[in-house]
């Protein structure tokens, strides 16, 4: 079983605006290779949603269903997969306030239920989770800079170099 935690930090939008751009999850494909598609079901109002992700991971895709607890007043989403490739995959979004600016902070255990082959698997998958989801956060609120884990930062910054920005309509 392996966690990470990402932290970003963006003084290009507040705290609160930050929290509703996260939790368009149906947008994520826009922004990253690895995310195929996102199906949402529900409304955020007093239920959680269920949301269905499918992903390229190796080439091949990595699939499955979670429910999504939105907690808008904490600015916190809190999650589990209920059905999917993963044995394990749950976590949490956290969005706090920053002078001019906000902190998100992205957490998630997951395992493949492979012990074999835990030690090749799961580190490419923190890699690609860590990436593709600075790099979300990054297109989702205009910028966004990772902060404590460099290597991170570093294919980021390649990643924007190589994809251009989505046109500015999709992120309004």
């Amino acid at each position: 079983m392996r966690s990470l935690e990402l932290k970003l930090q963006s003084y290009a939008a507040d705290a609160d605006l930050a929290y509703r751009r996260i939790t368009e999850f149906e947008k994520y494909p826009e922004f990253v290779d690895e995310v195929r598609s996102v199906v949402v079901h529900g409304n955020a109002r007093d239920e959680p949603l269920v949301s269905e992700w499918d992903i390229l991971f190796r080439n091949g895709p990595l699939r499955w269903s979670e429910v999504d607890y939105l907690q808008p007043e904490l600015r916190r989403i809190v999650f589990e997969q209920t059905a999917g490739d993963f044995d394990v995959f749950r976590g949490s979004w956290r969005v706090e306030p920053l002078a001019g600016g906000c902190e998100v902070t992205f957490e998630v255990t997951f395992d493949f239920g492979i012990p074999s082959l835990a030690g090749v698997l799961e580190p490419i998958a923190t890699k690609v989770l860590k990436e593709a989801i600075a790099t979300i956060v990054h297109r989702l609120l205009g910028e966004a800079h990772v902060v404590g884990d460099p290597a991170t930062a570093m294919a980021v910054t390649a990643r924007l170099a190589v994809r251009p920005e989505p046109d500015a309509a999709l992120s309004a």
